[in-house]
């Protein structure tokens, strides 16, 4: 998902009072007991429907809005454009203050905080089968067993290598992580990239490049209630990211976006992590031939990478559930999800839409589809955005020296321990 700082917790703890002051909020952490959705009626849908997006999405929802009011003539469906900055509290807001609109898109770390509210209503299980989605993706919609939410779009990550600086290196795809590191050893030292790979060395989201390597290990976030931050293989995973910075292989020095692509243009960045709209950025720096993908390495359990993208999920106090639900229900039509990367180019999270020869021709956006099968997102808890905070800083650390992946994990741990699950 894309990122952004949320700066009130306050306005989640009193849409918990208000929403469900005899239920969700209070119950206990250890609860997986999953709820059932209602089904939905037959027929077309009928009557209003307000649906809010974020960026691009919001902006350009409105040309999927007409397909289904013209397949839905009794069916009205306004779309709110919502910036990214402001979502967040937007939507706090508007649970606390009931005024909800029927649907809304998710940023799928939110989840685990707005289902918490008991604001949102379940998966409605005659609409909606699980298998129709990559895994990762539908897994982001569940809280406490439950499903709340249907994934809309999807990414994961992979490796941007530079053709020219590969082929002096004279290296190939590695498989492993120790044909990796030989791999982005060798882009630097024969390849003669200053920097054999760009990973983000902490600052806010780094999590999202370290965590791969804590899955690809086996470690997890999360046993039962329990974290698991400081175990040995999720402590193996941090050592095998901060090897990277410790071993000079990735500047230790935070790069922004805009700064460092031009770097891998030219050789100076042998390689990078990161998601498919990458592909765009190069192409628009005129290096579009310039590279190739490499899939995640594989650890000792897994070649896990990243999901994120967005969901869509219908309030309780939506006026018009049916409806909202069968709007929903559109969007994930593989026809409709190909049309929706033709607009936007947002990936597809129903597993089908990537059979149709738009995506499936495509070797790069084939990379990513075959990636998105092994591809994990952090458990749905609703207070991911502190714990990931704290996640970051110890991760700083660790690129910069400063702390040992063994002490970072126990701080970590600690600190996550201390925060808890908001259960």
């Amino acid at each position: 998902m894309r990122r952004r700082r949320t700066s009130s917790r306050a306005v989640i703890a009193l849409a918990c009072a208000l929403v469900l002051a005899a239920a969700g909020c209070g119950r206990d952490s250890g609860e997986t007991e999953q709820a059932e959705g209602q089904q939905v009626a037959e027929g077309k849908a009928t009557g209003e429907l307000t649906v809010w997006a974020m960026g691009t999405e919001g902006e350009k929802l409105s040309v999927l809005a007409e397909d289904f009011m013209a397949d839905n003539p009794d069916a009205k469906v306004t779309v709110t454009a919502v910036p990214w900055d402001g979502a967040h509290n937007k939507i706090a807001t508007a649970i606390a203050g009931g005024q909800t609109p029927d649907v809304s898109m998710l940023g799928t770390t939110w989840m685990g905080e707005f289902a918490k509210t008991g604001a949102l209503d379940v998966v409605p299980a005659d609409l909606f089968s699980k298998g129709d989605f990559f895994e990762g993706a539908w897994d982001t919609g569940i809280v406490d067993g439950t499903s709340f939410a249907v994934p809309w779009y999807v990414e994961t990550r992979l490796l941007y290598v530079n053709k020219e600086v590969a082929a002096r290196a004279g290296v190939t795809k590695p498989t492993n992580w120790q044909e990796l590191k030989d791999a982005v050893t060798a882009l630097q030292k024969e390849g003669g990239a200053q920097w054999g790979i760009y990973l983000q060395p902490g600052q806010t989201g780094a999590w999202q490049t370290a965590m791969p390597f804590v899955w690809q290990n086996g470690g997890e976030v999360l046993d039962g209630d329990a974290f698991t931050l400081d175990s040995s293989e999720a402590t193996g995973g941090l050592e095998y990211y901060g090897s990277f910075f410790a071993d000079g292989l990735s500047s230790k020095d935070q790069l922004r976006g805009g700064e460092w692509e031009p770097q891998f243009a030219s050789g100076a960045i042998g390689s990078f992590v990161s998601g498919p709209w990458h592909i765009s950025v190069l192409d628009e720096l005129g290096a579009g031939d310039k590279f190739d993908l490499w899939p995640m390495p594989k650890g000792a359990s897994s070649a896990s990478s990243f999901i994120g993208g967005s969901n869509l999920g219908v309030f309780k106090d939506s006026d018009n559930r049916d409806a909202a639900w069968k709007f929903v229900s559109y969007l994930m039509r593989p026809e409709v999800q190909v049309k929706w990367y033709q607009t936007v180019n947002d990936l597809p999270a129903v597993r089908s839409a990537w059979d149709d020869d738009v995506l499936s021709a495509d070797p790069m956006l084939a990379m990513f589809g075959d990636q998105l099968e092994d591809a994990k997102a952090p458990p749905s808890i609703a207070t991911w955005e502190q714990v990931a905070a704290a996640i970051d800083g110890e991760l700083e650390r660790v690129a910069k020296g400063a702390s040992s992946a063994a002490d970072a994990a126990k701080a970590m741990q600690q600190k996550a321990t201390s925060i808890g699950t908001g259960g």
